[in-house]
């Protein structure tokens, strides 16, 4: 084997993604690989399922809005991921003052000024805790006391504000809709946080090293946001990293369907041992998009989209790929309706596909 396809297996095991591993818990899932990407909340449930043997929503829904084993808010990068509940706070504590100072120019943009803030995270405090979860658009209207306009950005820049201060997180789901809460009232602080400072940030690279495979410190700072400085400082401190060769009897050809904006694709600074380089723009074709990926043994070889609720995904091959050679589309398909009827299953819909001659829409096996 050689070495690009080790790392490649090695960093998507480490993802419980390839060789046939997957956990059996959410919060198993999130102790291996620390987060999951969660700008859209169901793109992170699927993100959990294709870790996770025999989840469903319901599992996931449970985990966040009722165990509350799993938090969402914003962390790395600034951006929204679903963590345990136990690193929340320590990864808040490290994260949060970052993503604020970044904020600030943004807010004087917004012509929201420093006193404006902080009457603004007074009022979202006050509200969450008075009246109970509430939504976005809730929160954006209590914010209209203060003169804050309810279209454009300024009500969300406050909201997120007064998240990465600690003043609120979010809470349970509302008819699917996001809704807010006191974060110390949904996750009540049970002791001094577990790393700070220095010892966090190696944490946090230790963390990152043990969840994506062979990796360096500018990978580190590409996927924390964290400057590369102080994220050289942290690998060293987090000692010399070790990642076990690939066993002998892993299982090769495992097919997964990766969720759009998925951890695996945003984890290092360069692409191609993921998704081939001439491929880059069918998975990233701008504007922010990232989209879902048929991964095989951890490289992507095609995009899909669909799969819910009983809908059978589309899969789109990439051309001149391994779904051109007829033995490799036949077995990879083959991986793709276990895949399918999972998706089925994960959703618990009645009508759960059999994986005997399903062929997701729009697959092809090739000439």
């Amino acid at each position: 084997m050689d070495r690009r396809t080790a790392d490649r297996l090695l960093r998507a095991r480490a993802q419980a993604i390839a060789g046939g591993v997957r956990e059996t818990t959410v919060a198993a899932a999130l102790d291996r690989v620390l987060a999951v990407q969660a700008q859209d909340l169901t793109a992170a449930a699927l993100g959990l399922r294709v870790r996770v043997a025999g989840l469903t929503a319901e599992d996931v829904r449970r985990a966040t809005d009722v165990e509350r084993t799993a938090i969402r808010g914003w962390f790395m990068r600034g951006t929204l991921q679903l963590v345990a509940a136990g690193d929340a706070r320590w990864l808040l504590a490290l994260l949060g003052p970052v993503h604020l100072a970044l904020g600030v120019r943004r807010l004087r943009e917004l012509g929201l000024d420093e006193r404006l803030c902080e009457r603004a995270d007074r009022l979202l405090l006050r509200a969450v805790d008075g009246e109970g979860p509430l939504t976005r658009a809730e929160l954006t209207e209590r914010l209209g006391s203060l003169g804050v306009e309810s279209k454009g950005q300024a009500a969300f820049h406050l909201i997120r504000r007064a998240a990465l201060s600690g003043l609120i997180c979010h809470g349970p789901q509302r008819a699917g809709e996001a809704t807010f809460v006191p974060l110390d009232s949904w996750l009540p602080a049970t002791g001094p946080l577990p790393f700070t400072g220095d010892a966090a940030v190696a944490e946090l690279a230790r963390r990152y090293r043990r969840a994506h495979g062979p990796s360096d410190a500018a990978d580190l700072a590409h996927w924390s946001g964290l400057r590369t400085t102080v994220c050289r400082k942290a690998w060293a401190a987090a000692g010399e990293p070790r990642w076990e060769e690939v066993p002998a009897e892993a299982p090769q050809g495992d097919v997964r369907l990766l969720p759009a904006y998925d951890n695996y694709l945003l984890a290092h600074r360069r692409r191609e041992l993921s998704v081939p380089a001439e491929h880059e723009r069918r998975v990233w074709p701008g504007g922010g998009v990232i989209r879902a990926t048929v991964l095989v043994d951890g490289l992507a070889v095609a995009t899909w989209s669909g799969g819910r609720r009983g809908t059978q995904p589309v899969v789109e091959p990439f051309p001149g790929g391994a779904l051109d050679d007829s033995a490799d589309a036949e077995r990879i398909g083959e991986g793709v309706e276990r895949e399918s009827a999972d998706l089925a299953r994960f959703y618990n819909d009645s009508h759960t596909h059999s994986t005997t001659g399903l062929r997701p829409r729009g697959f092809v096996t090739g000439p």
